[in-house]
Formats: C-alpha cells, sequence, structure tokens
C-alpha cells in the first residue's frame, strides 16, 4: 500500500519499517509469524533494489569509441583530413598512424608506469618441433638387477622374522617371571606398575609395558584393580581343556598414559 512512498528518495519509510521489523521479530514464537517475517523481507528487498536502480548517479559509462578517437587525435591523426583524401582518390595509400605516433603514445605511458613491460616468448620466436624420442639401448645389467631385486625382498623378510622372534621370546620371558613370583606367593597380588616399570629407564619401562600388552591379549595375563583402586596383575589359569579354552574368553584391553614426570 506505501510502495510509491517507500520508492521515493527522500523518504526514509524503508527503513523505519525494517527496524520495526526487528523489534516484532523478537517474539515470534509460531512457523506462521516465521512465514510473514520471510515475506515481509522479500517485498522490503524488491523495493530496496527497485530504489537502487532509480538512483542516479554522476559517473559517465566508459565508451570504447570515444576513446579510439581521442586516443587516434592524441597520436597525431586527424580523422577530418583522412576522409576528405578518401572521397578525393581511392587511389591515395591510407596512412592512418604517423611514424612516430607509437613512440609518443609510449612517452605519454611512461609517466603512469615506472617501467613498460616487456614482451618475450613463452616457447621461443620460432615454432619448434617436438624431440625426437630417443631410442633405448638395452644393457646387459638386467641380470644383476634382477638378483639385487630379488635379494632385498628376502632380506626384509629376515630382518622382520628376527625381530617378531625377538618379541616372542621377550614376552615368553616376562610370563615365566610373572608365573614365578605368583608360584612363590599366590596369596599376594603383583603390583602392575612394580611389575614393570624399571626405576632406571624410562624406555625399558615402556618396552615392558609394550611386551605386556601381548599377554593380556593373548589371554595369558590379567589386569584387575585392589581395594586401593590400583591395577594388579596375575598369570590366568589354564583349565582342563588347556590353553584355548581361556584364550576364547571375553578379554578387555585398555589405554594406560605414563609419561616421565609419572614414571619418576
Amino acid at each position: 500500500e506505501n510502495r510509491e512512498s517507500m520508492l521515493s528518495s527522500k523518504s526514509n519509510r524503508l527503513t523505519e519499517a525494517l527496524e520495526t521489523a526487528n523489534q516484532i521479530f523478537d517474539g515470534v514464537c509460531y512457523p506462521r509469524e516465521a512465514a510473514l517475517d520471510a515475506q515481509f523481507l522479500v517485498i522490503a528487498s524488491n523495493i530496496g533494489k527497485e530504489k537502487a536502480n532509480e538512483l542516479h548517479s554522476e559517473m559517465s559509462a566508459f565508451d570504447s569509441t570515444a576513446f579510439a578517437e581521442d586516443l587516434l587525435t592524441f597520436m597525431g591523426i586527424n580523422r577530418t583530413e583522412v576522409e576528405d583524401a578518401d572521397d578525393d582518390s581511392e587511389d591515395v595509400p591510407r596512412s592512418f598512424l604517423p611514424s612516430d605516433a607509437w613512440e609518443k603514445m609510449g612517452g605519454e605511458a611512461l609517466k603512469y608506469f615506472r617501467r613498460a613491460p616487456t614482451f618475450h616468448y613463452m616457447m621461443g620466436s620460432f615454432k619448434s618441433e617436438p624431440p625426437v624420442p630417443k631410442q633405448r639401448i638395452e644393457r646387459q645389467k638386467k641380470a644383476s638387477r634382477g638378483k639385487a631385486e630379488r635379494a632385498m625382498p628376502a632380506q626384509l623378510k629376515k630382518m622382520e622374522e628376527s625381530h617378531q622372534e625377538a618379541t616372542e621370546k621377550e614376552v615368553e620371558r616376562i610370563l615365566r617371571i610373572l608365573q614365578t613370583h605368583f608360584e612363590n606367593d599366590p596369596n599376594t597380588p603383583i603390583s602392575f606398575f612394580d611389575f614393570v616399570i624399571d626405576p632406571n629407564s624410562f624406555a625399558h619401562t615402556v618396552e615392558n609395558v609394550f611386551h605386556v600388552s601381548f599377554l593380556i591379549r593373548d589371554g595369558l595375563a590379567k589386569i584387575k584393580l585392589d581395594e586401593d583402586a590400583l591395577p594388579v596383575i596375575e598369570p590366568t589359569k589354564l583349565s582342563g581343556r588347556g590353553e584355548e579354552d581361556t584364550r576364547a574368553g571375553a578379554r578387555n584391553q585398555v589405554v594406560i598414559s605414563l609419561d616421565q614426570k609419572e614414571w619418576k
């Protein structure tokens, strides 16, 4: 209803309507009210667009034809004389640009640029032919190279197996120590931290925790909390059906955090 008055450049009714809508929007509780607010924003944006289109700025649009005419005039061309010459005789060669036209233009451009951009070819000044592919020369070192490639995986596999064997031996050694402690005094729980911590080496302590984790994973040992909520470790008891029955039971693993400050 107030569209015409809102489109007036001297009226602030559109701004006042937006401010009123912002205040009313604080009390919106129902979807219908939010839909009415969205509808109002659509109408207000359309009116704002029309109001902006009606604004007249004093900026003039760039006219490429007028710019070309001014540029030619600056470079020393009188278009009137050229047209007269064309009317007099069609055999007269057209000489639009004087000999110093571009030099004059470049001298004027130097005032606005620190230096003129250089012109260069990215692929050279002449079209080059693609290089002729070289023929690959077959060498006789393929046999020795194949032997070296075959020896490398075997060497890596041997190193991997030796590392795995060392880990398994260390896990078995720790299991024997745990079983020996438990056999000597089965009623006294073994503190987990007393069992794995090396007072003289933090790295060795981490290795012990790593190896003990294999015992927990395979079901050969278990960790529980004592009355003081501290972890204790003990070997698992094998049933009559053997080790497979123990390893098939439910087992859980956890992640513990141990830094050097706690280790000390």
